[in-house]
């Protein structure tokens, strides 16, 4: 039986997923050539290529309204750098809500003034900030949707007139939101989408072209749009598994029904984590990610106990980021509720036994 996998990322995967990418490898489309041997220009993986970014419009509900999806490579990190290297003119404004939200402040100084409009970093992430102004000047306003290291989520985005850019690499296809708000979306595959390997850009093409400087063409957001993802060799692989996770979703139901899935596994482990005298959350209970649940033990006394027990449950990656210790459940899209119910069953035991 396969292991309740509630890893941060590299993210659980549906199992229908896995089993046609593992067919892929050997014999994709009956051609007798493995879907890694075959041309990335071939018209089997153009197609391939061009009915991944199709889902991806299709899902957000931004199909034919000027958005444009890109499978990039290089992860989020590489779109801290991309999103100010094609936008940041003069002045642009962060929210900083999190460990990434942060590197990608760092990443963006280079290219003009940033203003931090607020940060809970005085708090360790544990809340979002909720009043805050955007001057009306900025080129954008960056925000991080969810937070996977301290377990927080946005829940409401703010009104503003100027460019709404949303790092949803740990959320993105999880819950209903008005997509139209936003002018630039990336996320990094391997949270909640595919294996790591490739990033999902979803751009407003009108929002491009207003920066005075040279933009390199690998980072180029216009030249990959033009070449439809096809600029340089894209990660095979990771764009096909990602295409028949966004095909799963379609399947059952879209976004709309996955949210009802992820609210329920979210209440079943935050209900616990509440009634349990063993255990408590560490994040303002308004700002809990709905993704990525962090906890810690009341008396860490029992954690080698605990650990036993999760661990000979059938449960991994529940360990905590390393650099906030504790615990997180990552339960992502693929995650079914009984896994949440297994790691609910320990903790109940572990409080049973203590």
């Amino acid at each position: 039986m396969k292991k309740h996998n509630f890893s941060a990322g590299p993210c659980i995967l549906p199992q229908e997923v896995l089993q046609k990418a593992s067919e892929a490898i050997i014999n994709f489309n009956n051609d007798d050539l493995s879907l890694i041997e075959i041309s990335h220009r071939s018209k089997p993986f153009v197609a391939v290529m061009e009915k991944a970014r199709s889902l991806a419009l299709e899902l957000l509900g931004l199909e034919g309204k000027g958005y444009k999806a890109l499978f990039l490579q290089g992860g989020a990190s590489m779109e801290f750098l991309m999103v100010a290297y094609n936008l940041l003119n003069k002045k642009a404004a962060y929210l900083n809500t999190g460990t990434w939200s942060d590197k990608a402040i760092k990443e963006a100084k280079a290219f003009g003034k940033l203003i931090e409009v607020a940060s809970s970093k005085d708090k360790g992430y544990s809340y979002i900030p909720k009043v805050y102004s955007i001057p009306e000047d900025s080129d954008y306003f960056h925000c991080t949707s969810n937070n996977t290291v301290a377990g927080t989520q946005i829940k409401e985005f703010p009104e503003t007139n100027v460019p709404l850019i949303c790092d949803m690499s740990s959320d993105i296809f999880s819950r209903q939101l008005d997509f139209e708000k936003f002018d630039l979306i990336y996320a990094g595959a391997q949270k909640n989408m595919g294996p790591a390997g490739t990033t999902l850009v979803i751009i407003k093409e009108e929002i491009l072209g207003k920066v005075e400087r040279h933009i390199p063409s690998m980072l180029n957001y216009q030249i990959h749009i033009d070449k439809d993802s096809m600029f340089n060799t894209p990660s095979v692989f990771a764009v096909y598994v990602s295409m028949l996770t966004l095909q799963w979703l379609k399947d059952l139901g879209g976004i709309s029904f996955i949210e009802e899935v992820n609210n329920k596994k979210a209440a079943l482990l935050y209900n616990e984590i509440d009634r349990n005298p063993l255990f408590k959350g560490i994040v303002a209970k308004e700002d809990r990610s709905t993704m990525n649940a962090t906890f810690v033990l009341t008396d860490d006394s029992l954690k080698e106990k605990f650990d036993k027990m999760w661990q000979e449950a059938g449960i991994n990656g529940l360990n905590g980021h390393r650099s906030v210790g504790g615990y997180r459940a990552s339960m992502y899209n693929a995650l079914p509720l009984y896994s949440v119910q297994a790691l609910v069953d320990v903790m109940q035991e572990l409080e049973r036994k203590n």
